[in-house]
């Protein structure tokens, strides 16, 4: 292996873009540049590409094409759902159901709604990270518009089970949203099996552009437009659609359609061996559920480190993972993921999101393994706590 080589292992946070997907783009910037709202012949070009554009995610999910809506990425897809619908039916109610480990995307947008008067049940999750859906059945009352709970989860990779949710809600009348930012591309997704009126989606975690995802609204769902201007996306979402940007977020799930089963299947076998490697280490510990997870995500805590050294560590050696959502690795406060499965505050800060891609090799993997065990036992040796902690258990 080139001792220079960048190996990456976070594409949780973000993919690099496939070079075929920007060869797909690349017209739309120059040759191809009509606005798809004109009716002569530049953009209707350009309307086309983005109607294929959305035949190709539609396809990844088992939806209408004309049920696929463009937005600036997932956050904005998050936040219309949460707020299109709050707003849109708010004269039946006012309470929203949602879980305590979902993106800040899904977070903050209910926690602005409590400000306006509406109420958030915030559903627990047990030590695995998995929601009950009994839990969210017991947490339905009268004046519930909204579930929202995620597919899998952005930082432990736990997958949710989001059919046996979309049936309660079904029996309900509730609406029923799910983030599935992270599972796209990665694992089978079909809207009618998990019954939700909303699923939101992106196209940098699954090698497309930055700054464009989409959110899929069923036919008859009840939701208020969050931009306000021209009449694009059936009135829905104004503003002028950023074509190079869909045609690569198009092109992005069209090829992960045909390679999905391989990337998931080849990256289970990287994933269980990097597991089995780190729990090699003493005072490790799993995050997430063992097998209901995400092919490509391993999560763990290693006691007596801190995650952002340990990072900041192994990115000397040339190596790149995170200690959690690339959204919030600005702020030393642990890991609320990890708090709502019961991890202590003091254990939540030794995690790392380990999340392969395409281009990972066992030879990456075996190259982490090689290096992490010196990283942990260097900063253990300077951790008091841990020493002491140590002895305790060594003397006991």
């Amino acid at each position: 292996m080139n001792p220079n080589e960048i190996i990456y292992m976070d594409h949780a946070a973000t993919t690099p873009t496939d070079p075929r997907v920007l060869e797909a783009m690349l017209p739309y910037f120059c040759s191809r540049y009509g606005n798809p709202s004109t009716i002569y012949s530049l953009g209707t070009e350009a309307r086309a590409a983005v109607d294929e554009a959305r035949e190709h995610i539609a396809a990844l999910i088992g939806c209408n094409p004309d049920e696929i809506f463009f937005t600036g990425g997932a956050t904005e897809a998050d936040n219309w759902a949460i707020k299109g619908v709050a707003w849109a039916n708010e004269s039946r109610g006012r309470h929203i159901i949602t879980s305590a480990i979902e993106h800040h995307a899904v977070l903050e947008p209910c926690e602005f709604l409590q400000r306006h008067g509406f109420e958030v049940t915030f559903v627990r999750v047990g030590s695995d990270g998995i929601v009950d859906p009994e839990d969210v059945r017991k947490a339905i009352r009268k004046d519930t518009i909204l579930i929202s709970i995620m597919h899998s989860n952005n930082e432990v990779g736990t997958i949710q089970p989001v059919e046996e949710i979309g049936k309660i809600a079904a029996e309900h009348g509730i609406p029923f949203h799910t983030d599935a930012v992270q599972s796209a591309g990665k694992i089978p997704l079909d809207v009618n099996k998990i019954g939700c009126q909303m699923m939101s989606l992106s196209a940098h975690k699954l090698y497309g552009p930055k700054g464009v995802g989409a959110l899929y609204i069923k036919k008859g769902t009840r939701i208020t437009p969050l931009l306000h201007g021209g009449g694009q996306e059936k009135k829905k979402r104004a503003g002028t659609l950023n074509v190079p940007a869909i045609v690569g977020m198009g092109e992005a799930f069209r090829l992960a359609a045909e390679e999905m089963e391989e990337d998931a299947r080849r990256q289970t076998v990287l994933r269980d061996r990097l597991i089995q490697g780190i729990l090699q280490i003493p005072d490790t510990r799993l995050n997430g559920h063992p097998t209901k997870r995400l092919p490509n995500n391993v999560n763990v805590c290693v006691e007596g480190a801190e995650g952002e050294a340990m990072l900041l560590a192994l990115d000397e050696e040339g190596i790149c993972v995170s200690s959690g959502s690339a959204c919030t690795s600005g702020t030393l406060d642990p890991s609320h993921v990890l708090l709502a499965m019961g991890i202590p505050p003091e254990i939540a800060h030794g995690s790392l999101r380990i999340t392969l891609g395409r281009s990972n090799t066992a030879e990456h993997v075996e190259r982490f393994l090689e290096v992490l065990p010196g990283i942990v036992e260097r900063f253990r040796a300077m951790n008091p706590w841990y020493q002491k902690h140590r002895k305790a258990a060594r003397s006991s």
